[in-house]
């Protein structure tokens, strides 16, 4: 990869957070199918701010771009198969509100999908979508594969339980769809076109 990428992604993210040597690139080059591919640069990033910035260089440079969680899906949503820059959003992993009246979480990609049953389960609330992987796979993963699990039997999967999002889109834009209401129904339904769309819409 040019030289020039990796300087223009280090200034985004500092230089703790790229990483080109060959042990990062193969953790970061298969899913649960198990089919590998090497990334040319793994980045971390921490903000949407940063995602936003990251997308517009690999679009200046022409460059493939991934966004990953912890790679446990088994579609190969996560899986670089033209290389290029795999976008790692795991340290984005806080829980930044929980309301327990309006029934509603704020949350960053990164965060647990377990870790959020733990924290609302403390309040007595209930967050249904259950994968097998819950233990150590994403919420940002889970949007993004539409993550179900047995419960979803009876409680439905992961689009049922989004009101909307925060996204970068693929040219670097960040828009938010959906709000905090279930009637919110005015236009098109973004929010839903989004999830499931592994990472390839936003």
């Amino acid at each position: 990869m040019n030289e020039q990428i990796i300087r223009e992604l280090t200034s985004i993210v500092g230089e703790a957070n790229i990483a080109t040597d060959t042990i990062d690139k193969i953790t970061h080059s298969y899913d649960a199918t198990q089919k590998k591919y090497l990334p040319d640069v793994v980045v971390y990033a921490s903000t949407t701010e940063e995602i936003s910035r990251i997308v517009k260089a690999a679009n200046k440079w022409r460059v493939p771009l991934l966004p990953r969680g912890a790679g446990s899906g088994f579609s190969g949503g996560s899986v670089p198969v033209k290389g290029g820059i795999v976008l790692v959003l795991t340290k984005m992993d806080r829980i930044l509100k929980i309301d327990s009246e309006n029934l509603v979480a704020h949350v960053e990609p990164g965060v647990i999908t377990a870790e959020l049953q733990r924290q609302v389960e403390k309040r007595g609330l209930f967050y249904p979508p259950d994968p097998a992987s819950k233990e150590f796979s994403t919420l940002g993963g889970n949007v993004a594969e539409c993550a179900g699990g047995p419960r979803c039997v009876k409680y439905g999967v992961t689009k049922d339980y989004i009101l909307g999002l925060e996204v970068v889109t693929p040219t670097g834009e960040i828009i938010k769809t959906g709000g905090e209401t279930l009637k919110n129904v005015v236009g098109y339904d973004l929010t839903k076109l989004f999830v499931g769309s592994e990472g390839t819409l936003g």
